[in-house]
């Protein structure tokens, strides 16, 4: 009974032991997606969800098609931005930027901020937002075309119109956490 008593704590413990190490493995960028979200005008909850997709909170990660850190930014995304920004000196080679979690989740922001700003008058614009960030654009464009005077798609619609299975996957999986994140907070 003694030995029963001993591991049944010792499985408590580490149980408890993991579970505040993964809290704070997920929620350690919170301030930072917080604080870029904010100046990038998005939904620092839907960063939040897409940083918990693309990586789980792992900075080094590198993607098959050359997307790194947090966010999964590529290179060519961080020249545009450095670009854009006046950040000149970091457009030639932006990798060991897109390495430090604070400059990946800024330049994440600022890219998402772009699809935000694009989409702000359709309807559940965040669909659309996180098949521009996984896809580009020009495919949201097409997915999302409708005939004129036609109403816009619903969320749905839209999905059902994503012709790569994989970024109908992300989409639909991030879309589900930020949900949940989302009626979470407001319990």
């Amino acid at each position: 009974m003694k030995r029963f008593i001993i591991i049944a704590l010792t499985l408590l413990v580490l149980a408890v032991v993991a579970y505040v190490l993964d809290q704070y493995w997920i929620h350690r960028y919170d301030s930072l997606i917080q604080a870029e979200a904010t100046r990038s005008h998005v939904d620092p909850d839907l960063v939040w969800s897409i940083v918990y997709e693309e990586t789980y909170f792992s900075p080094w990660k590198k993607g098959e098609k050359g997307e790194i850190g947090l966010m999964q930014v590529t290179p060519t995304v961080a020249r545009r931005w450095a670009t854009e920004s006046g950040a000149s000196s970091t457009a030639g080679d932006p990798v060991p930027l897109l390495q430090e979690a604070q400059h990946n989740v800024e330049i994440g922001c600022w890219y998402l901020g772009i699809f935000s700003d694009e989409y702000r008058n359709v309807p559940d614009r965040e669909a659309r937002m996180l098949a521009a960030y996984n896809a580009g654009d020009s495919r949201v464009i097409e997915w999302n075309r409708v005939p004129q005077g036609a109403p816009p798609l619903t969320e749905q619609q839209f999905i059902d119109r994503i012709d790569i299975a994989s970024t109908r996957a992300y989409v639909t999986s991030i879309l589900k956490r930020y949900r949940h994140v989302k009626s979470a907070k407001a319990q």
